[in-house]
């Protein structure tokens, strides 16, 4: 099992902005920014479990900002991080899967107090929606990342 540096499949530099998954990058910043935006503008009715959905959005946003840091200056080039990249997004998706089913959870729950509150039921939708659009991102960027990664090796 040869291994180094030199085969190290991952793009830096302004070819993030060019291979897939890299690609998948900016829109996770978008739409998890927005997941964190939606959650954090509701009003908590009820106590709820809410609060995952917000470590997850936040954890999610900064260390994708980190991973992209690390990709767009080239620190990348170790033969470890073809795996991190597959374990790191994994993870995310796995994260924000669950996140998504909490928020939907607390959306349905709402649902009997809409007539109050039904800007903040609009916004827990939006939040669902987006949640679910985030895990379809990381999983995508899990998805082909592990097929860079088996080629790779």
């Amino acid at each position: 099992m040869a291994s180094s540096t030199s085969s190290n499949p991952l793009s830096s530099g302004t070819s993030v902005f060019t291979t897939v998954p890299d690609l998948f990058f900016i829109p996770e910043f978008i739409f998890g920014g927005l997941v964190w935006t939606l959650v954090a503008s509701t009003k908590v009715l009820i106590a709820n479990p809410q609060g995952w959905v917000m470590f997850v959005s936040v954890f999610c946003f900064i260390f994708t900002t980190l991973w992209f840091l690390i990709f767009i200056s080239g620190a990348n080039k170790s033969s470890i991080w073809p795996t991190l990249d597959v374990v790191y997004h994994s993870l995310a998706a796995f994260f924000y899967l669950s996140a998504a089913v909490v928020q939907a959870y607390i959306t349905i729950s709402l649902k009997s107090v809409t007539s109050m509150f039904f800007k903040e039921y609009q916004l827990d939708i939006a939040a669902v929606v987006m949640c679910y659009v985030v895990t379809l991102l990381y999983a995508l960027h899990a998805i082909f990342s592990t097929m860079r990664w088996k080629s790779s090796s």
